[in-house]
Order: structure tokens, then sequence, then C-alpha cells
């Protein structure tokens, strides 16, 4: 009977394995020094502001892994001998397998801060992560939150559900300016601001400062300005968890470096994930994602590859969602920082300020090429046509209500939106008509 390995329990992992049972008898072997069962790593902020528990986040009772004939097994893999196909593990125990999925995911980045390692300071990615984070805030007063992207909103968040002050360095000239365009990074700004964030764009870390009892006492910046703290947030990104196979034989780069089969240089040995970096990405893919749904494709792909149905990873267009304290985020297609030279955008944002659309398109064909939406929920599938089916941007506003999924008593925008965009492309005038009982009510 073949073995199969996992190394990793996160959502890419634990997606092979379920897959993997379904389509076969393998032996299969889950390895995670993190936590013994597959966890929710999205709902750990959750758990810190006190609406849920550890045992909520499980997806799957206790029981589902051996019914399932899935071995779980709790250690730390220091090192792959490839050439063995062997596995040495905290401990000196030796595991080997036939084949190998690694499925390591990610670890917060560093960038060598003075400082960086004293008691107080700490990334959020891990559940010991969360542990430590309740040890180090258990009498914080004041925190500083270094780098402006998903973890860092989100820790901010956590934060300040306990009472304790915030400020947010962040270098660039908006929050997650790497990512959102200006409209779209100022919109969170303000609502950090009015959440009572102490926000600072443009602005670097220089040091961070111990006190006398050797914990954190302070930042300073790079203009020099010193910022008392209790403790320190350092959140400026992930990178690919994968120094452990710096002898395997197994290329890497930031990665593990992967063909469009999510297979490594070495036979019987994989790579999904936040870990994983693919050679060769889809036009306008990045060769890392280290987001939730492409880690549950990669695992779905690369079970049916080792089951003996060699399939092609396609994750299709991009899409992600988040939420940033109470404005629900969604992403689709192809939408950068900047405007690109073949590019068109049409932006609206009501008058509150909290409620923004943006439709990126062609500049000469029209057709759509990615959407920004925030505050308002749009159904998956509709957005995902539109691109697919290359829809013009002016089809796309005629049809917008029917993307709507928000929930009913929900304010609903699309006449001011068409109102707004006939203003912007008169030659592109669509039907302004009010659609549905509750159009208007709450605008």
């Amino acid at each position: 009977m073949r073995h199969v390995v996992i190394i990793g329990n996160g959502i890419a992992g634990i997606t092979a394995a379920r897959h993997i049972r379904k389509l076969g008898d393998d032996r299969i072997t889950v390895i995670s020094a993190e936590t013994e069962h597959f966890f929710s790593r999205t709902a750990l902020m959750y758990i810190y502001m006190g609406h849920m528990k550890f045992e909520h986040t499980k997806p799957y009772e206790d029981w589902f892994w051996a019914k399932n004939k899935i071995d779980l097994k709790k250690t730390y893999v220091e090192r792959v001998d490839s050439g063995q196909k062997q596995l040495h593990c905290s401990g000196g125990e030796v595991l080997s397998y036939d084949s190998l999925i690694i499925a390591t995911g990610s670890k917060s980045n560093k960038f060598g801060w003075p400082g960086q390692d004293l008691p107080g300071v700490q990334g959020l990615y891990s559940y010991q992560d969360l542990e430590l984070m309740e040890l180090n805030t258990q009498a914080a007063n004041s925190a500083v939150i270094v780098g402006g992207g998903l973890i860092g909103i989100e820790m901010a968040e956590m934060l300040m559900s306990r009472g304790i002050a915030v400020t947010f360095l962040i270098m660039e000239d908006g929050y997650w300016r790497n990512v959102l365009p200006k409209e779209d990074a100022d919109l969170i700004g303000r609502h950090a601001i009015a959440h009572g964030v102490d926000l600072k764009l443009g602005t670097q870390l220089k040091e961070i400062v111990a006190g006398d009892d050797g914990r954190v006492a302070k930042v300073v910046t790079d203009s020099g300005e010193e910022i008392i703290c209790d403790f320190v947030g350092l959140t400026p990104g992930v990178s690919p968890n994968v120094d452990f196979l710096s002898d395997s034989g197994i290329d890497i780069n930031r990665g593990v470096l992967v063909d469009d089969q999510l297979k490594t240089n070495v036979d019987n040995v994989y790579a999904i994930g936040d870990c994983a970096e693919i050679k060769n990405p889809n036009e306008r893919r990045r060769p890392i994602e280290a987001v939730w749904y492409t880690g549950r494709m990669m695992g779905e792909t690369v079970a049916r590859t080792i089951c003996g149905k060699p399939t092609r990873y396609n994750p299709g267009f991009w899409f992600n969602s988040a939420k940033f304290f109470d404005i629900e985020y969604q992403t689709y297609g192809y939408v950068a920082p900047n405007l690109l030279e073949n590019e068109d955008v049409f932006y609206w944002e009501h008058e509150a300020g909290e409620i923004s659309l943006r439709l990126v398109f062609d500049k000469n064909e029209g057709h759509l090429l990615g959407i920004n939406v925030f505050g308002i929920r749009l159904k998956h599938e509709v957005c995902e046509s539109w691109l697919r089916n290359k829809s013009h941007v002016q089809a796309v506003m005629k049809d917008l209500h029917k993307a709507n999924f928000d929930p009913e008593f929900f304010s609903r925008y699309e006449h001011q939106i068409a109102q707004e965009f006939n203003k912007r492309f008169p030659g592109l005038s669509v039907d302004v008509k009010k659609r549905g009982l509750f159009s208007q009510i709450f605008s």
C-alpha cells in the first residue's frame, strides 16, 4: 500500500488528504507541529476577541480522522531526505514515504529591525502566535502595529476589542497601497481612523527599544518619533515556510518550485498552498498566492494527480475577500493599485464614505477586467461569468442588480451607481430606473 505523507494540516494539506481518501485506499499521514487537528486559521482573531472557542474553529469532529483512516502525527519535520524518501522529525523519529506533499504554509516576515526579537514583539500567523499574543497583551495598554496588510488590520481590531490603544505604522501613502487603488486605500484608512486607530502613513519602523524589564517599551520611527507601547505587532506580510528544505534536493526559490501539476523537481514530491511557487503562473496570477481558496483548489488538484488522474492546476480568475472592521471587501479579476496603459476605470463611492464599487475595463474593447467592492456583497458566480464571457462594462452596469447578494432590507445602490456611470461615460448610458421594492428606502 502506498504511503502518502502530507506536511502541514492547513486548508491545502487537509483538502489533499480528504480527496486522496475519496479517490483511493492509500495510507495517509498528516504531520503538523502546530495543532493536532485542522482548524480555520481565519477564525483565530475571533478566539482572541471572545466570539469563539478553539473547538468551534474545527470543521470536523475529532473522530473524523480515524473514521476516514487519516493518521495524524504531531511533530516537527526538521529535514527531508528526498533521495531516501525519509523525513527526519523532532525527537529523532524517521518517517518513510512513497509520495510527499509539502503544505507547510507561511511564516511572518521580519526585516532585521533592532529589537524585533524582544519579549512583547511578535507576528500573527499560527495558533502558537495567538497563544503568545494572549500572554503578551495581558497587561498591555497601548500597541504599535507595523505593516499595512490584512493581518495588521485584523490585529488592530483584536487589540481594540480589549481596549488596547493602537498606533498603525504604514510605510506607503495609504493602507495596503501596494494592493489597493488610492481611493480604496483611503476609504479603509478613514474607516480605521473612525474606529480609533492612530494611523500613521508614510512612516517606517527604525527600531524597537526595551525598557528596564527587558520587554518592549517603545518604538522609534524613521522620522525620530518615539511611541510608547507595551506590545508590537509585526505584520509586514508573510513568506513561504520552507527553510527546513534547504538541503533536501527539492528546488526552492521564495517557495517550493512546482510545475502546473504542482510537482517539484523530485519524483513523487509535490507542494501546495502558501508555500508553493508556480514556475509559470497563469497570466496576471502571482507565483505565490497565500489565499484560502487557492490552497483548497491546490489540494483537490494534487489529490487527483497522485491518484492517477493527472490534473493541471488552473485557478481561473483571481478572487479574494476580507473584512476591515465592519466593511466587507470582495475583489474579482485584475485590479492593480495603479491603472495599466490599456485600462480605464469607473469608480463610485457613496457619500457616507464606507461603500464603493470599482469596475476596471479594457480601454479599447470595453470588456470587464476586474471589480473591487466595499460594503456591498456580490454574487461570485455572476461576477465570474462577466469576466469569463468578457462582458462589456455597459452590459455589466445594466445587470448590476443581478449580482447583488445583500439580504432583504439592506440598502440597494444600483440606481445611484448607474446615474454616476452615465455622467462619467455618457456614450455608454444605461437605464437608471429603480429596481426592486427596497432599492432606495435606506440609501
